[in-house]
């Protein structure tokens, strides 16, 4: 059995920067297990798995430990490979996820933009637990659907941050998002996720379906600019629709092979 394979930079336009995700078109769904031994033989943040449907593109989503119930920049990477490799016709893609439901995507020049269910987050009391995850003190923390949200004061705490990533990944969530607003754009962020077999996440689409909803609200805007911190970097639109956010970004091809199984 053999599968073609993709490995895609997201939210970039320059290679070797952004975060790389590998793609695995599919005719129909394997085992879970034979997915999950693929994402770990990649040892790549995520590898997207999709198949083609009459009415959508069933996609699924794996670290290299666990399979997750969202990811921005796979997907985004997986709408990359079927615009300019998989002979897709038009420029609007509907994924469809069990665990999220319906993904629409649409290219826009040379974005393509995600449009994803806004997070749901309520501020929280810190623990003490929390207080040692990182070397600063966070100004407010926050609890969404699979993550936590720690708000500081500067970039520069963002951009000079030592993560206790051993605290981190005691913590009852899929990873940790850090953020503070910015000069340059409008927030930037890190996300660690050790708990998820990542460490930090060079750029993590689906992190900001959380920062956008706190951004909006915060700033009062609904069109905001970010850039993700980690030593890769990333940059990304990001709109508010109210139950809905839209995340755009730019994506190019590093490698196309096969996988021989």
């Amino acid at each position: 059995m053999s599968y073609a394979i993709y490995k895609i930079d997201a939210f970039t336009d320059d290679l070797f920067k952004g975060n790389p995700a590998a793609v695995c078109p599919l005719l129909s769904w394997p085992e879970a297990d034979v997915m999950q031994k693929i994402a770990m033989e990649n040892n790549l943040a995520e590898t997207a798995f999709y198949v083609k449907g009459e009415k959508c593109i069933e996609i699924r989503w794996f670290t290299p430990t666990v399979e997750v119930d969202l990811c921005g920049h796979a997907t985004l990477a997986a709408a990359f490979v079927l615009f300019r490799f998989d002979g897709y016709i038009g420029n609007e893609i509907n994924f469809y996820s069990i665990r999220s439901g319906a993904l629409p995507v649409r290219k826009e020049g040379d974005f393509i933009t995600l449009n994803f269910p806004a997070d749901v987050y309520n501020e929280i009391e810190p623990t003490e637990l929390m207080y040692k995850a990182f070397d600063h003190m966070p100004v407010a923390v926050l609890k969404g659907k699979t993550d936590y949200l720690f708000v500081f004061e500067t970039e520069e705490q963002i951009q000079s941050i030592t993560p206790d990533l051993q605290t981190i990944s005691e913590l009852d969530s899929r990873g940790v998002i850090i953020t503070a607003p910015s000069a340059e754009v409008d927030f930037v962020s890190r996300f660690f996720a050790p708990q998820s077999g990542i460490p930090e996440d060079p750029v993590t689409g689906s992190a900001h379906t959380t920062l956008t909803p706190y951004w909006q609200k915060k700033l009062n805007k609904n069109i905001l600019t970010a850039k993700q911190l980690s030593k890769r970097g990333g940059f990304l639109k990001c709109r508010f629709l109210g139950q809905r956010v839209e995340i755009s970004g730019q994506a190019r091809l590093f490698l196309k092979g096969e996988i021989f199984i």
